[in-house]
Protein backbone atom coordinates (compact mmCIF):
# COMPACT_ATOMS: atom_id res chain seq x y z
CA UNK A 1 0.00 0.00 0.00
CA UNK A 2 1.06 3.54 -0.57
CA UNK A 3 0.98 6.04 2.28
CA UNK A 4 -2.31 7.40 0.94
CA UNK A 5 -3.84 3.91 0.71
CA UNK A 6 -2.65 3.13 4.24
CA UNK A 7 -4.40 6.26 5.46
CA UNK A 8 -7.55 5.25 3.57
CA UNK A 9 -7.44 1.84 5.24
CA UNK A 10 -7.24 3.41 8.70
CA UNK A 11 -10.05 5.82 7.85
CA UNK A 12 -12.29 2.86 6.89
CA UNK A 13 -12.27 1.54 10.47
CA UNK A 14 -15.69 1.76 12.09
CA UNK A 15 -18.13 -0.19 14.19
CA UNK A 16 -18.29 -1.82 17.58
CA UNK A 17 -14.61 -2.82 17.68
CA UNK A 18 -13.25 0.26 15.93
CA UNK A 19 -10.78 1.23 18.67
CA UNK A 20 -9.30 -2.28 18.83
CA UNK A 21 -9.23 -2.69 15.05
CA UNK A 22 -7.64 0.71 14.56
CA UNK A 23 -4.89 -0.21 17.06
CA UNK A 24 -4.25 -3.51 15.29
CA UNK A 25 -4.02 -1.89 11.84
CA UNK A 26 -1.82 0.89 13.21
CA UNK A 27 0.62 -1.66 14.66
CA UNK A 28 0.73 -3.60 11.39
CA UNK A 29 1.29 -0.49 9.29
CA UNK A 30 3.87 1.13 11.59
CA UNK A 31 5.80 -1.79 13.09
CA UNK A 32 5.89 -4.43 10.38
CA UNK A 33 5.01 -7.23 12.74
CA UNK A 34 3.78 -10.64 11.71
CA UNK A 35 0.21 -11.81 12.32
CA UNK A 36 1.34 -14.44 14.83
CA UNK A 37 3.41 -11.84 16.68
CA UNK A 38 0.46 -9.48 17.01
CA UNK A 39 -1.93 -12.18 18.23
CA UNK A 40 0.63 -13.42 20.74
CA UNK A 41 1.19 -10.08 22.51
CA UNK A 42 0.44 -10.19 26.23
CA UNK A 43 -0.27 -7.23 28.48
CA UNK A 44 3.15 -7.64 30.13
CA UNK A 45 4.81 -7.27 26.72
CA UNK A 46 3.78 -3.61 26.49
CA UNK A 47 6.21 -1.16 28.08
CA UNK A 48 4.38 0.83 30.81
CA UNK A 49 5.47 4.08 29.12
CA UNK A 50 4.32 2.81 25.70
CA UNK A 51 7.79 3.20 24.22
CA UNK A 52 8.10 -0.40 23.06
CA UNK A 53 6.67 -3.89 23.15
CA UNK A 54 8.12 -7.39 23.06
CA UNK A 55 7.01 -9.85 20.41
CA UNK A 56 7.86 -13.47 19.86
CA UNK A 57 8.59 -14.15 16.21
CA UNK A 58 9.54 -17.10 14.06
CA UNK A 59 11.51 -19.77 15.84
CA UNK A 60 10.39 -18.35 19.22
CA UNK A 61 12.82 -15.47 18.80
CA UNK A 62 11.97 -12.45 20.88
CA UNK A 63 12.53 -8.92 19.72
CA UNK A 64 11.75 -5.43 20.87
CA UNK A 65 9.56 -3.22 18.70
CA UNK A 66 9.71 0.52 19.29
CA UNK A 67 6.44 2.42 19.12
CA UNK A 68 5.90 5.75 17.41
CA UNK A 69 3.29 8.32 18.45
CA UNK A 70 0.58 6.78 16.26
CA UNK A 71 1.08 3.37 17.88
CA UNK A 72 1.20 4.83 21.37
CA UNK A 73 -2.01 6.79 20.88
CA UNK A 74 -3.85 3.84 19.33
CA UNK A 75 -2.72 1.43 22.07
CA UNK A 76 -3.62 3.82 24.88
CA UNK A 77 -7.09 4.35 23.40
CA UNK A 78 -7.59 0.59 23.04
CA UNK A 79 -6.40 -0.15 26.59
CA UNK A 80 -9.00 2.28 27.97
CA UNK A 81 -11.71 0.27 26.17
CA UNK A 82 -10.15 -3.04 27.24
CA UNK A 83 -10.04 -1.89 30.87
CA UNK A 84 -13.78 -1.22 30.78
CA UNK A 85 -14.37 -4.81 29.67
CA UNK A 86 -11.94 -6.39 32.17
CA UNK A 87 -14.68 -8.11 34.17
CA UNK A 88 -15.90 -9.96 31.09
CA UNK A 89 -12.57 -11.52 30.05
CA UNK A 90 -12.70 -15.32 30.05
CA UNK A 91 -10.41 -17.23 32.42
CA UNK A 92 -7.03 -17.95 30.88
CA UNK A 93 -7.22 -14.94 28.58
CA UNK A 94 -6.59 -12.08 31.03
CA UNK A 95 -3.01 -11.65 29.82
CA UNK A 96 -3.87 -11.29 26.12
CA UNK A 97 -3.49 -7.76 24.78
CA UNK A 98 -6.01 -8.05 21.97
CA UNK A 99 -9.34 -9.67 22.74
CA UNK A 100 -12.13 -10.92 20.51
CA UNK A 101 -15.80 -10.07 20.96
CA UNK A 102 -15.98 -13.32 22.94
CA UNK A 103 -13.56 -11.77 25.48
CA UNK A 104 -10.72 -14.18 24.75
CA UNK A 105 -7.39 -13.83 22.94
CA UNK A 106 -8.05 -12.74 19.38
CA UNK A 107 -7.31 -15.43 16.82
CA UNK A 108 -5.24 -15.08 13.68
CA UNK A 109 -8.30 -15.95 11.61
CA UNK A 110 -10.32 -13.14 13.22
CA UNK A 111 -7.56 -10.61 12.55
CA UNK A 112 -7.26 -11.76 8.93
CA UNK A 113 -11.02 -11.45 8.46
CA UNK A 114 -10.98 -7.98 10.03
CA UNK A 115 -8.17 -6.83 7.72
CA UNK A 116 -10.00 -8.15 4.63
CA UNK A 117 -13.17 -6.36 5.74
CA UNK A 118 -11.47 -2.98 6.09
CA UNK A 119 -9.48 -3.42 2.88
CA UNK A 120 -12.80 -3.97 1.11
CA UNK A 121 -14.38 -0.93 2.79
CA UNK A 122 -11.38 1.20 1.79
CA UNK A 123 -11.77 0.16 -1.84
CA UNK A 124 -8.62 -1.98 -1.76
CA UNK A 125 -10.24 -5.41 -1.63
CA UNK A 126 -9.52 -6.32 -5.24
CA UNK A 127 -5.73 -6.44 -4.81
CA UNK A 128 -5.26 -9.76 -2.98
CA UNK A 129 -3.82 -8.01 0.06
CA UNK A 130 -3.31 -9.68 3.44
CA UNK A 131 -1.90 -9.05 6.89
CA UNK A 132 1.50 -10.01 5.51
CA UNK A 133 1.18 -7.35 2.81
CA UNK A 134 0.68 -4.82 5.63
CA UNK A 135 4.08 -5.97 6.94
CA UNK A 136 5.52 -5.33 3.47
CA UNK A 137 3.82 -1.93 3.45
CA UNK A 138 5.38 -0.96 6.79
CA UNK A 139 8.84 -2.06 5.66
CA UNK A 140 8.60 -0.35 2.28
CA UNK A 141 7.34 2.91 3.79
CA UNK A 142 10.08 2.87 6.45
CA UNK A 143 12.67 2.37 3.74
CA UNK A 144 11.26 4.80 1.17
CA UNK A 145 9.68 7.58 3.24
CA UNK A 146 11.28 7.09 6.62
CA UNK A 147 14.86 6.86 5.45
CA UNK A 148 15.44 3.71 7.52
CA UNK A 149 18.67 1.96 6.56
CA UNK A 150 18.17 -1.56 5.21
CA UNK A 151 20.37 -3.02 8.01
CA UNK A 152 18.22 -1.34 10.65
CA UNK A 153 15.11 -2.52 8.82
CA UNK A 154 16.49 -6.08 9.00
CA UNK A 155 16.50 -5.85 12.81
CA UNK A 156 13.08 -4.16 12.97
CA UNK A 157 11.54 -7.00 10.93
CA UNK A 158 13.40 -9.71 12.81
CA UNK A 159 15.12 -11.13 9.75
CA UNK A 160 18.18 -13.35 10.03
CA UNK A 161 19.53 -12.51 6.59
CA UNK A 162 19.88 -9.14 4.89
CA UNK A 163 18.79 -10.60 1.55
CA UNK A 164 15.38 -11.40 3.07
CA UNK A 165 14.97 -7.75 4.02
CA UNK A 166 16.02 -6.62 0.56
CA UNK A 167 12.88 -8.26 -0.83
CA UNK A 168 10.93 -5.52 0.96
CA UNK A 169 13.02 -2.74 -0.57
CA UNK A 170 12.80 -3.70 -4.24
CA UNK A 171 9.80 -1.45 -4.80
CA UNK A 172 11.86 1.71 -4.50
CA UNK A 173 14.98 0.35 -6.21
Amino acid sequence: LSLEESTRLLEAVEGENAVRDYAILTLFLNCGMRLSELCGIDMRDVDPKFQSLHVTGKGSKERLIYLNDACRDALQAYLRVRRDEAGQIKPGHQNALFLSTRHQRISQKTVQWMVYKYLEQAGLGNRKLSTHKLRHTAATLMYQSGGVDVRVLKDILGHEQLNTTQIYTHVSD
